[in-house]
């Protein structure tokens, strides 16, 4: 998967975190992998002067992701699940 494909897919699961348990359920660790390392590197500051609502959007479901407990996932432990 290339860094654009888990960009999308972090996106959509941050707009959509109610799929979390689908894919933990489904062992999609690469989905889950990609979440975790977009959320701790955080909204894009490139986008704060060239989309402002969508860096908003973004922090505000990266907020809500870690408030349900999303920095409890071990990024080492779900790539290694994912190789």
């Amino acid at each position: 998967m290339n860094s654009r494909d888990e960009e999308l897919i972090a996106r959509h699961l941050l707009e959509h975190q109610e799929e979390i348990d689908v894919c933990f359920k489904n062992k999609e660790w690469a989905k889950l992998a990609a979440l975790v390392r977009y959320a701790q590197q955080d909204a894009p500051q490139s986008l704060i002067h060239s989309d402002p609502a969508l860096y908003r959007h973004l922090r505000e479901c990266i907020t809500r992701f870690r408030l349900r407990g999303g920095d409890a996932f071990s990024l080492e432990k779900l790539e290694r699940l994912a190789s």
